[in-house]
């Protein structure tokens, strides 16, 4: 996969991963953690099929076998970034959730800088600067400002970076060095997350509608784009690939104008813009002195 063509790909799994603040608003009945156990639950379900089909049974059992730490510590990651995450968006608003997620990329940069020994680019440290002054302007009057329930979400909410980060440099050092196949990380992040939530999720109110939009979120928002991730950041540096997942925030206000009638405000207008530009502005240098070189 060449460079160009991993980008793409990446802008085409935050665009699957965006469609989670929309779909929760349209939930009858199910909150908190029975949303996440759902949709971990379903997640579960679809990677049963997924996996065996594009590694075979043997592959994926052997993977599971012999991945070790690097394996495990990966699912673990996961699994924070599954629960976290949903269970953030049911505490306090989706404007706290995702301005806590817009530190993502520069914890993945100090990580990678630190764990890998990594010398950033310049052009990437602008763009996460820019990228984050964007977020910031995007959501800065809509945050909430108080109430117990809210710092507490936002708290929990901060888990979701703090894994991602780990998880992208772990998935970058494992490209140049053991080698493991990942992908099974992703389903054992999903079954230590339906696992922990489930006695937090009875007795259950979850109607047929809600079950069929959280199966959406676990085999569409979930499953696929995961998979689809955990293969193309191994042609993407780790900052590279956190910043570009910053894109979902922007995907995400477009979602909720779409399919919940939210219409941005002008700030909102403004901030993903600089966001755009941030990250246009990063993968174009990429790819000029990529054709220098």
């Amino acid at each position: 996969m060449t460079h160009r063509r991993a980008v793409f790909t990446m802008i085409a799994v935050t665009l699957m991963w965006s469609i989670a603040g929309v779909v929760t608003r349209h939930l009858e009945a199910a909150r908190s953690f029975e949303v996440t156990f759902w949709r971990s639950a379903f997640t579960v379900l679809a990677l049963a099929i997924l996996l065996p089909a594009l590694r075979g049974r043997a592959a994926l059992l052997r993977s599971l076998r012999e991945g070790g730490s690097t394996l495990w510590v990966s699912g673990l990651c996961w699994s924070v970034m599954f629960t976290a995450f949903m269970v953030a968006l049911m505490m306090t608003t989706v404007a706290n959730v995702l301005v806590t997620m817009a530190i993502s990329p520069l914890l993945t940069a100090l990580v990678a800088r630190f764990y890998l020994g990594h010398r950033l680019a310049t052009r990437t440290w602008a763009a996460i600067v820019v990228a984050g002054i964007g977020i910031a302007w995007m959501y800065a009057r809509e945050v909430s400002g108080g109430g117990a329930q809210h710092v507490l979400g936002t708290a929990v909410a901060l888990g979701v970076p703090m894994a991602a980060a780990v998880n992208w440099t772990v998935i970058q050092h494992n490209r140049s060095a053991a080698g493991i196949d990942l992908l099974p990380a992703v389903l054992i992040g999903a079954v230590i997350s339906a696992a922990i939530t489930l006695p937090l999720a009875l007795p259950f109110a979850a109607s047929l509608h809600d079950l069929g939009l959280l199966a959406l979120l676990g085999v569409v928002q979930l499953s696929i784009p995961c998979l689809i991730a955990v293969s193309v950041a191994r042609h993407l540096s780790a900052p590279e690939a956190s910043l570009l997942a910053l894109l979902e925030v922007v995907f995400g206000v477009a979602w909720a104008w779409l399919g919940a009638n939210e219409a941005p405000a002008v700030h909102v207008l403004g901030g993903g813009a600089l966001v755009l530009v941030a990250l246009a502005g990063n993968e174009a240098i990429a790819l000029r002195q990529s054709k220098a070189s």
